[in-house]
């Protein structure tokens, strides 16, 4: 029989006391690492029988909905290829096929096709399944790669013989998914993880054919805030460990011809010293915040790396985030981000004339993608908008002409002309000047009685570009509105962005996203009874937060992977991820930082009060935000909140973080969040 009534979780109070203050957790019992517990998953799919009940009179919806989504997307396709010593690399589609093909063609496209991986044939096994890294060795002859099967993000390292398509013995398990080669084309460096924390903290090196258990450790990252990865530059010159926290990071440097050798500290760590490193001839090229706040890039001799010896390439701008930077034999490219929009800045190495590259639109997102050679006069750039599909452009750097090499096919009819972009800018509570992105169908004419999904998140820096989305079009073409709210938290604005909207500035996130669904009301754009928020992550955080402040404000909302139960999980160091972000929302062991946290945190501030709407969702085996956080939170909503409105959760029992990883699969959870939208829009109706 169909679930007609949601469970109601048991409780089991459990005490926690620090700095004076006790905190009971009546769903404490849910959290189970090995996620065997047989009560524990009997719940969780009482909770997804529950949804899936009272989402049932959806289901022909979801069904037209998935197969919308899935219509829009070319069967079979193929990614433009790039050039790189010799082979062309692409990777392509098979129709109705989930996973991509891996390719590469020697000298010419006409040569004949060489498949490194299919995708699909790896996953035949397993109910998930992803690449992680991919790399060749120097001789172009091995290629090494990273497989998740379980969507916990752990990966095991496998080496393939190009020639032959046979395999090595040897597999490296319990990995991060990042290595890099040595170019004697027989050592393998790569960063293993903490079994319980699953923090990347150690570097090992591995010889092609011998016994991973042998395997040498080179270094051990012992400071739980930082994690470590390796790489090789695009010299091929240097192999690199970096060490990086929130606030710092750490180079060391070895000689790729020298495997044997030792690893040299560039600049040793300081608080506060963030740093990325480029390297060209015989210079490295240093992007940092070293009394900049929006960063400069320097440049030192690949001798002498400590920072008494950079010398400034391009100053600060208060006004200039800059943010990414590609070094040409002719040119230096620098990725720029002023008042909300990025730039690309090309300059020239001799004459120092610049110049900015110009598109069409007002509101968009480019960046410099696979450039592998220095002697080039070519950039490879990739462009897309609210209302352009991504586009693979290349630049001339010279001429300054450009080639779209190709634009996303969006079949089902897609013309970009139906839709309208558009940014207001919004006054927070403090003064500040808030930039929100809005897309729409141009026949959705903007008022009080417009369904509008306004789209948040906020943390770590992060940007939320300006982006195309074909599964958003399902939306628009129902009179749906889309809004990104570019809250602080981001960088959208420059690092001060960032600063104003983290530790004891948090909170700035959560009324900056509450100052946006005001003003887009005030200005007509939709109203509560139409308005509708999603987040996922710590945008999941953003939606636990804004509900408890102003549950009023919205009639549904979306909350993906929501980290809300924050100040259990940062003092629980055994958790993934938990160290390494105390900079990011403060240690609650120290008590400002406790009590900042606590007066916030989604799941400690819920009230016996209406809440909206509200569909939930997570995955079992998640490893950035433990499964329970979600399943706690809304057992405990269920438990207090006074209202009659919808709470569902559904857990994907066979994935994590990122949901499904075929390519159509992951359209059923987005059919199911918008037939969730739609089905409470219609009931506006009623």
């Amino acid at each position: 029989m169909p679930r007609t009534t949601p469970p109601i979780a048991k409780k089991v109070p459990y005490d926690s006391t620090i700095h004076g203050d006790t905190r009971i957790d009546d769903y404490h019992w849910l959290r189970d690492m090995d996620r065997k517990d047989p009560e524990i998953l009997k719940y969780l799919n009482e909770e997804n029988e529950y949804t899936q009940s009272a989402m049932s009179h959806t289901t022909d919806m979801q069904t037209e909905l998935f197969d919308e989504l899935k219509g829009r997307i070319k069967q079979t396709d193929e990614s433009v290829p790039y050039l790189h010593e010799g082979f062309y690399y692409y990777t392509r589609y098979e129709a109705e096929k989930e996973y991509p093909i891996y390719c590469r063609k020697e000298g010419s496209l006409e040569g004949d096709e060489v498949i490194l991986l299919d995708g699909n044939v790896l996953a035949a096994d397993y109910s998930f399944y992803q690449i992680g890294g991919f790399q060749i060795s120097t001789n172009k002859d091995f290629l090494a790669y990273s497989e998740d099967t379980l969507s916990r993000r752990i990966y095991s390292i496998k080496i393939k013989r190009i020639s032959d398509g046979g395999y090595f013995e040897d597999v490296i398990e319990g990995t991060s998914g990042n290595f890099v080669w040595a170019n004697d084309n027989k050592t393998i460096f790569y960063s293993r993880k903490d079994e319980v924390t699953l923090r990347s903290h150690k570097i090992f090196k591995h010889t092609l054919g011998s016994d991973p258990a042998t395997d040498i450790e080179v270094f051990h990252e012992e400071d739980e805030t930082y994690n470590v990865g390796v790489g090789k530059f695009k010299s091929k010159k240097w192999l690199y460990i970096h060490s990086g926290s929130t606030v710092a990071d750490e180079y060391r440097l070895l000689n790729a011809e020298t495997p044997e050798g030792d690893w040299n500290v560039m600049q040793p760590r300081v608080r506060d010293l963030e740093y990325g490193l480029a390297h060209y001839k015989d210079h490295f090229y240093i992007l940092t915040n070293l009394e900049a706040r929006n960063f400069r890039l320097m440049r030192t001799h690949e001798t002498m790396t400590s920072l008494e010896n950079w010398e400034e390439i391009i100053p600060h701008r208060s006004d200039v985030l800059l943010e990414d930077m590609d070094v040409f034999t002719d040119y230096l490219v620098l990725s720029e981000k002023e008042q909300a929009q990025g730039r690309i800045r090309i300059i020239h190495w001799d004459s120092n004339a610049d110049h900015y590259i110009e598109f069409d639109e007002d509101i968009y997102a480019a960046g410099p993608t696979v450039n592998p050679d220095f002697d080039s006069q070519t950039l490879r750039l990739s462009y897309t908008s609210l209302t352009t599909p991504p586009s693979v452009i290349d630049y001339n750097m010279d001429t300054r002409e450009r080639i779209v090499l190709k634009e996303k096919e969006v079949l089902g009819g897609f013309d970009k002309s139906d839709y309208v972009a558009s940014r207001v800018w919004i006054t927070a509570r403090d003064g500040a000047q808030i930039p929100v992105s809005i897309v729409g169908h141009k026949n959705t004419k903007q008022s009080k009685d417009t369904p509008l999904l306004l789209y948040g998140y906020g943390s770590y820096g992060h940007t939320i570009e300006p982006y195309f989305s074909p599964s958003r079009l399902s939306l628009l073409n129902r009179g749906f509105v889309f809004a990104i709210a570019h809250i602080r938290g981001s960088q959208t604005m420059g690092r001060h962005w960032y600063d104003d909207g983290k530790l004891l500035k948090k909170k700035n996130t959560f009324t900056d996203f509450i100052d946006c669904a005001d003003a887009l009301i005030r200005m007509n754009h939709t109203s509560a009874k139409h308005l509708y928020a999603m987040g996922g992550s710590a945008g999941g955080l953003l939606m636990g937060a804004i509900i408890n402040m102003r549950p009023e404000l919205w009639n549904g909302i979306i909350a993906a992977v929501p980290f809300v139960d924050v100040v259990s999980t940062m003092l629980d160091e055994t958790i993934p991820l938990t160290t390494g972000e105390f900079d990011e929302w403060g240690n609650p062991k120290d008590e400002l930082f406790y009590w900042y946290i606590k007066d916030y945190s989604p799941y400690d501030n819920i009230e016996a009060k209406d809440y909206p709407n509200m569909l939930v969702t997570t995955g079992l085996h998640d490893s950035q935000v433990q499964y329970w956080e979600p399943a706690k939170w809304v057992a405990k909503l269920r438990d207090m909140k006074t209202d009659k409105n919808e709470l569902l959760l559904h857990t994907n029992m066979e994935f994590g973080h990122g949901g499904a990883s075929g390519r159509f699969e992951v359209y059923k959870e987005i059919a199911l969040e918008y037939a969730f939208l739609l089905d409470l829009e219609s009931k506006n109706d009623d």
